[in-house]
């Protein structure tokens, strides 16, 4: 059985393209896509769900990772890809979370909020007569 494993390793290893696909160089990335795709999906939510602390830590995460990713021996452009992404979407997070609790957001979302109620009110008003 063993004799199996090394001769179906061995076929393996000879070809560089499914070697390169069976190797921790293209799995680790792949798996770790799922940060980044959630990250983008977020940008599409409420800023009033984002943490700025776990953001914040996750700017730092990607942007260390990408130096990581290109230090190794090979460099492993594929992580570096998955960091990118994730850092442009986390520095998008920072800035939406920065613009709604800092920066007047907050206060124009619940302006934005009382003005549709008293715009639907005399809409109820209107219609009721």
């Amino acid at each position: 059985m063993a004799a199996i494993f090394k001769a179906l390793n061995a076929k393996i290893r000879s070809n560089p393209t499914v070697s390169y696909i069976c190797s921790t160089h293209f799995w680790g990335p792949v798996s770790n896509f799922g940060i980044p795709v959630a990250a983008v999906m977020d940008t599409q939510k409420s800023p009033d769900l984002i943490s700025g602390g776990m953001t914040g830590a996750l700017v730092i995460y990607s942007a260390t990772f990408m130096r990581y990713s290109l230090a190794v021996q090979p460099k492993n452009y594929l992580l570096f890809l998955c960091h990118f992404v994730n850092e442009g979407a986390q520095l998008t997070q920072g800035y939406r979370y920065l613009s709604y609790n800092n920066w007047g957001g907050k206060e124009a979302a619940e302006a934005a909020k009382t003005q549709a109620a008293k715009v639907e009110d005399a809409a109820k008003a209107v219609v009721g007569k």
